[in-house]
């Protein structure tokens, strides 16, 4: 996988310095790219530009997500705008393990989860807080051990006896589940929660159920310091173009999809783009610094 992989085989990859849509979508038609590499706040981001009407991007045959969870929305607008391409979950990390979906896989599958290792040698395990592994369905922090996931840092063995089992297995730090084809579904991270007066809130679910309203082209829930409550959500989105949306309206939105009320967003900030790691992720870190400030100047005043 990667760019090492298309070199051995005799591929061209063409580089990008811009995450502009109307630069890439050059590049695209240029160069006739038949796979493109993206995270999913890339992918919405290029299937909201409104030019992207205005160029051929059919030989592109693969597009290929990862780094955080596409929903099946994405999915199906970015076939219906390049029908072309499979648009193709993946999940890995540095530390080795990777999943992907694979084309033959069935239509609820593809569009639902992000695949199964590559490696008929690679292991999984769902486990609980305890370490015991968890029946099919259910949610499970991700451990693995594989022929090319590392065994090991250098020089810590003290972190070592922490991320990995004793029998060798990492400890992912990812949340996932087992779905009836075989294929996994990532359900979040462990970090990724707001803790509401002990009552542990995951972003991810959230973020699933806001992304599905109309008004919204993408969505990070992040938590915001609370003197009574330790932590509560904030709901920060990007919203489509000419669209408006209030904490009110959002509110009554989710709550229609019968969620507890516990879980509902308490603030909601409308920003034009998310900060960014260099790995293209959305960088929550920063969300919650941005937020935080805001709310001490909001106080001060």
């Amino acid at each position: 996988p990667g760019v090492q992989g298309y070199m051995l085989s005799g591929g061209k990859v063409v580089l990008s310095a811009s995450t502009r849509p109307d630069d890439l979508f050059q590049l695209i038609q240029r160069h006739k790219v038949t796979h493109l590499k993206v995270v999913p706040a890339l992918l919405i981001r290029l299937i909201n530009d409104p030019s992207i009407g205005r160029y051929d991007l059919s030989s592109l045959r693969v597009i290929q997500s990862g780094g955080q969870r596409m929903q099946p929305e994405v999915r199906l607008r970015t076939r219906e705008l390049i029908p072309s391409a499979f648009v193709q979950e993946n999940f890995g990390m540095s530390e080795g393990m990777l999943f992907f979906v694979r084309a033959e896989d069935p239509e609820d599958v593809r569009l639902e989860t992000c695949g199964r290792p590559i490696s008929p040698d690679d292991e999984v395990r769902l486990v609980d807080e305890e370490g015991r592994e968890v029946a099919p369905g259910e949610v499970g922090e991700l451990t693995c051990r594989g022929p090319y996931t590392l065994r090991g840092y250098y020089g810590v063995p003290e972190y070592n006896a922490r991320q990995f089992t004793p029998d060798g297995f990492y400890r992912s730090g990812d949340l996932m589940r087992l779905d009836p084809s075989g294929n996994y579904v990532v359900e979040g991270r462990k970090k990724d929660l707001v803790n509401r007066g002990g009552e542990k809130i995951s972003a991810e679910e959230i973020e699933n159920l806001i992304l599905s309203h109309p008004s919204v082209q993408n969505i990070a829930c992040v938590p915001i310091p609370d003197p009574d409550l330790g932590e509560r959500m904030c709901a920060c989105v990007i919203l489509k173009r000419n669209c408006v949306l209030t904490l009110k309206e959002l509110v009554a939105f989710l709550m229609d999809k019968e969620i507890a009320k516990f879980k509902l967003p308490e603030r909601l900030e409308v920003l034009s783009d998310f900060p960014v790691s260099p790995f293209g992720k959305v960088s929550k870190k920063v969300l919650v610094e941005m937020v935080t400030r805001k709310l001490e100047q909001e106080k001060a005043a």
